[in-house]
């Protein structure tokens, strides 16, 4: 049995690998999935990795259609996610509703978690808030980046301290156990992201590849995209 290579930032994780299974009985191929920050997900396609469907951001799809490295045609967005706040499951959560709320929370936070602010988007949105707010110094030693949203909410669900937050995408929050969504950032600092799909030009399988497309975006799987943190 044959593997379609996915390369994908970590907002769909949830999504893809609930429905690998399906994927499998309706094409006989395997999903052989990669997650990570979206510009690390980038670097490693341009690096060469195997890659049959990438998921990135909207604006990062367009740019690799534009370099001739995505097939013209074949992108289709799998929906919005906002980025949210997190605590441990059980623990109090405290109010963010307002930039002002949210300045106080992270204040009190004893830890804060959150993807690399460099290469993921969430967490390159994560620390243009905390500036915004003038909390990036004074927190410093607070803060807990990781490679992305996935591994930033398991080591905050496995970490013994009580009091921390927890930022990230909507979709990486439900999708890790031990953690629970708060709510979206405060509109004033709302990030709505896109996400998209497409069929890479050297994939070897792009009949195979645009199924799978065709099934993370089917309405047969509306519910489950919801479910996973996607807005239409």
């Amino acid at each position: 049995m044959t593997s379609i290579h996915v390369l994908s930032g970590g907002a769909a994780q949830g999504l893809v690998t609930q429905l690998q299974d399906s994927f499998k009985a309706q094409t006989q191929h395997e999903v052989d999935a990669t997650f990570g920050a979206v510009g690390m997900m980038k670097d490693s396609f341009l690096a060469g990795t195997p890659c049959d469907v990438i998921i990135l951001t909207k604006a990062l799809v367009a740019e690799l259609i534009a370099s001739g490295d995505l097939l013209a045609g074949s992108s289709q967005a799998l929906g919005v996610v906002l980025t949210g706040v997190a605590v441990k499951t059980g623990e109090k959560a405290p109010d963010v509703r307002s930039p002002e709320a949210l300045k106080a929370a992270l204040r009190a936070a004893k830890g804060i978690y959150f993807p690399d602010p460099i290469k993921a988007t969430a967490g390159i949105h994560v620390m243009r808030v905390l500036k915004e707010l003038g909390l990036d110094v004074e927190l410093a030693d607070r803060l807990r980046p990781y490679p992305n949203g996935a591994t930033a909410m398991k080591a905050m669900a496995e970490a013994q301290q009580s009091g921390l937050i927890g930022c990230t995408q909507i979709t990486e929050i439900l999708n890790t156990a031990g953690v629970e969504l708060i709510a979206p950032l405060p509109k004033a600092f709302e990030l709505a992201t896109t996400y998209t799909a497409a069929v890479t030009t050297r994939s070897t399988q792009p009949q195979a590849a645009s199924e799978l497309i065709k099934l993370l975006v089917s309405p047969q799987a509306a519910a489950r995209r919801l479910a996973c943190g996607f807005e239409a």
